[in-house]
């Protein structure tokens, strides 16, 4: 998918564009900073940046963590920052490795933005 996805990128958008914005789409966590690295690596150099804008796939397990409790803010954090990491490696290319629980689907049926 991340080759077709590029492809058509490349044969649509112009090479003026800044960049493009990917949303997680109800991907998890780890499937969404999969894909973004597999599109950023998946036909060398691009001609704008390739980066994402997630909400669920950037904080789910972070917040699942947290739960509420002041207790769990250092743990949380730390998940959070995982994430970040995963998907700053995502937007370079360079993300390939799992996270545990960052592989359960986010996706809910008639979501609501």
């Amino acid at each position: 998918m991340a080759f077709y996805t590029v492809r058509t990128l490349k044969r649509t958008v112009p090479p003026a564009l800044a960049g493009v914005v990917f949303l997680s789409g109800g991907q998890s966590e780890e499937d969404a900073s999969i894909n973004l690295s597999l599109m950023n690596s998946s036909q060398g150099a691009l001609p704008w940046t390739l980066t994402f804008s997630y909400g669920r796939a950037l904080q789910a397990s972070a917040l699942n963590v947290w739960a509420g409790k002041t207790e769990n803010m250092k743990a949380a954090q730390a998940k959070f920052l995982e994430r970040a990491r995963a998907n700053g490696a995502g937007q370079k290319g360079a993300y390939n490795k799992g996270s545990g629980e960052a592989g359960e689907s986010l996706f809910v049926a008639n979501y609501a933005y």
